[in-house]
């Protein structure tokens, strides 16, 4: 992994302001197509065939077409128009591959977590993650056929988010939708440093 950050930082430029940042989220609810989405080059996926040996084990029930799956990490890198570069990481989505998150992790100023609201649940422990180790996250609402509408205030009640965790409603495969996700986790980011310094000056 540090080959990646290092190739990564060579390409972006080394007087460039470097960012990481994680993408979270249950099974199938759409990292690797959000990392694919916004990357400027060639994202690096790991992704492997699903078989039968997966049966029982990934719940592809509301995802009945994907036949791949996210096995250690998805990579990819974006300039926002202030010249910040973004280092975006898809996370594996499956319970069996979490040993790696605490590593993916490392250096993270922020996370998005996908949210497939006909699967909410599949999403707390990506959200409990994150809290619990004081990683500024917001949610993005992947929008899915069939999926229901909700405003973001219903989302954050069920998610049980204070009010200053933005939740974004998107369509990650939409470049310029997964962008603006991107930049809304950036500027929360922000916010919450700066409020932590003034926390500290008071």
């Amino acid at each position: 992994m540090e080959s990646v950050r290092s190739d990564a930082a060579a390409q972006a430029g080394d007087s460039a302001l470097t960012v990481k940042i994680l993408v979270a989220g249950g099974f199938g609810v759409g990292k690797t197509t959000l990392v694919s989405a916004v990357s400027e080059i060639r994202p690096l996926r790991t992704e492997e065939a699903l078989t039968e040996k997966s049966i029982g084990i990934d719940d592809t029930t509301a995802v009945s077409s994907k036949t791949t799956t996210t096995v250690a990490m998805d990579f990819g890198r974006i300039t926002l128009p202030n010249g910040l570069v973004l280092f975006v990481f898809g996370t594996p989505g499956q319970d069996r591959f979490w040993f790696m998150w605490d590593e993916l992790a490392k250096g993270a100023l922020g996370a998005v977590v996908l949210v497939d609201t006909r699967r909410l649940a599949d999403c707390f422990a990506s959200v409990d993650y994150f809290e619990r180790r004081g990683v500024p996250f917001i949610i993005g609402v992947n929008r899915f056929d069939g999926a229901g509408r909700h405003t973001p205030d219903q989302v954050r009640d069920a998610l049980d988010l204070s009010s200053d965790i933005p939740v974004i409603d998107c369509d990650v495969r939409d470049r310029e939708d997964a962008k603006r996700v991107l930049i809304a986790l950036v500027e929360h980011i922000m916010r919450t440093m700066s409020g932590s310094r003034q926390a500290v000056t008071y």
